[in-house]
C-alpha cells in the first residue's frame, strides 16, 4: 500500500516536472524569436513610448484634448553588461507573457484531476477567461500605464538644473513591470473567484471596503499618472470595474454555494 502511494506521487512529481520542461520550452523558443529581432522591438516597442507622436498620447490628443509634452530622453548605459541584461531580461518575459495561455493550460491540467466534478464544471472555460484578462492586462498596461508614467517621470524635475537622464536599466524596468503587474492585476476576478470558493472573502466584505478600495485605486492613479484628471480616469476606471466584476464573481460563486446546500 505504501509502495503504491509512493509511486502514486513519483508519478505526480514525473508529470509535473514535463509539464514544466514543456513550459520552459515555449518561453525559450518565444525568446529566441524576441532576441533575434531585439534591436526593432527596443526601437519601435519600448523607445517610440517616450515620443509625443505614440499612439495612447496621438489619441488622448485627438479625443481628449490633452498634449503631451515633447520628451527628450538622452537614454544612457552605465553597466558594462546593461544592454545584455536587459535584452536577456525582454526576451525572457516576452516568452513568459505570450505563453501565458499555454504556461496556464499546463498548470491547469495538472491541477483538474484532484477537483471535484462541480468544481471543474464551474471552472469551465477558465483557460479563456484568465488569458483573455491576463492580455488586456498587458494591452491596458503597455497602451495607459506605461507612457503615462514614462510621460509623467521624465517631465518631472526638482530643479531647472537637474537634467533628466535615465539609464537603460530604470527605463526598461519601470516598463517591464509596469506591464507585466497591471497583466496580474488584471486577473483581480480570478483571485477574487479563487478565495471566495476558500471562504476567504465574501460579496458583503468586498461590497463593504468599496469605497476604501475607490480611494486606494485613485491615490495609485495619481501617483502614477500626469497631474491631469483626464490621465487619472483613465487609468482608474478599468480598476475600479475589476473590482467590480470581481463582486458580481463572488455573488455568483455564494449563490451556486446555496444551490448545492440546498440539494444534499
Amino acid at each position: 500500500m505504501n509502495t503504491e502511494k509512493k509511486m502514486s506521487f513519483l508519478d505526480h512529481l514525473e508529470e509535473l516536472r514535463w509539464r514544466l520542461v514543456k513550459c520552459s520550452v515555449s518561453i525559450l523558443a518565444i525568446s529566441v524569436v524576441i532576441w533575434w529581432n531585439q534591436e526593432w522591438i527596443m526601437n519601435h516597442v519600448f523607445l517610440s513610448m517616450a515620443h509625443p507622436d505614440f499612439i495612447t498620447f496621438k489619441f488622448m490628443h485627438k479625443y481628449f484634448g490633452v498634449v503631451p509634452a515633447d520628451i527628450v530622453l538622452n537614454m544612457q548605459n552605465i553597466d558594462l553588461s546593461g544592454q545584455f541584461s536587459y535584452a536577456l531580461m525582454t526576451s525572457i518575459m516576452g516568452g513568459v507573457v505570450f505563453s501565458f495561455p499555454y504556461i496556464f493550460y499546463q498548470i491547469w491540467s495538472f491541477v483538474k484531476p484532484g477537483l471535484k466534478q462541480n468544481e471543474k464544471s464551474m471552472a469551465s472555460g477558465i483557460i479563456f477567461y484568465v488569458s483573455i484578462l491576463f492580455f488586456l492586462g498587458i494591452a491596458f498596461g503597455y497602451l495607459i500605464v506605461a507612457p503615462l508614467c514614462v510621460q509623467f517621470f521624465s517631465t518631472f524635475t526638482m530643479s531647472s538644473q537637474i537634467v533628466n537622464s535615465p539609464t537603460i536599466s530604470s527605463y526598461m524596468s519601470m516598463i517591464l513591470s509596469t506591464v507585466f503587474y497591471t497583466g496580474l492585476l488584471f486577473l483581480l476576478p480570478v483571485l477574487s473567484y479563487l478565495l471566495s470558493k476558500l471562504g476567504i472573502i465574501t460579496a458583503e466584505f468586498l461590497r463593504k471596503y468599496r469605497k476604501h478600495a475607490i480611494v486606494g485605486v485613485l491615490i495609485i492613479a495619481a501617483a502614477i499618472t500626469p497631474p491631469d484628471l483626464i490621465s487619472q480616469i483613465i487609468v482608474a476606471i478599468p480598476i475600479i470595474l475589476l473590482y467590480e466584476i470581481g463582486i458580481l464573481v463572488v455573488v455568483r460563486v455564494e449563490k451556486n454555494k446555496r444551490k448545492l446546500e440546498q440539494t444534499t
